[in-house]
């Protein structure tokens, strides 16, 4: 696939992630929204092959994390925030088990 359309892609697989992830938080929306398209602006004259390839596969891995890891945290009353985990967020949670398995 050709370069400019992998950054194009990823510019705007990066914005829908952030309206997911900050979903009704207008300061961080917006936060987001200037930093992506300041990163964009400010690597938008490379002209390496292997540059662009690495900027890509920064900006990849910043969308895994955002899609990943991130948890919105809402203030419902004072000294309580309400968490709203996504399905993305959300994993398979395996007990740890520190010895070894017992047989039946």
């Amino acid at each position: 696939m050709d370069g400019r359309m992998k950054v194009l892609r990823l510019f705007k697989l990066l914005h829908r992630t952030r309206q997911q992830v900050f979903m009704n938080d207008d300061r961080a929306l917006e936060a987001a929204r200037q930093k992506i398209n300041e990163e964009f602006k400010k690597n938008k004259n490379l002209s390496s092959p292997e540059k662009v390839a690495e900027q890509i596969k920064i900006g990849t891995d910043v969308e895994l994390f955002l899609r990943t890891s991130v948890i919105q945290g809402v203030h419902t009353e004072a000294n309580r925030i309400a968490l709203i985990p996504r399905a993305d967020v959300l994993l398979d949670n395996m007990p740890y088990c520190d010895g070894p398995a017992k047989k039946p």
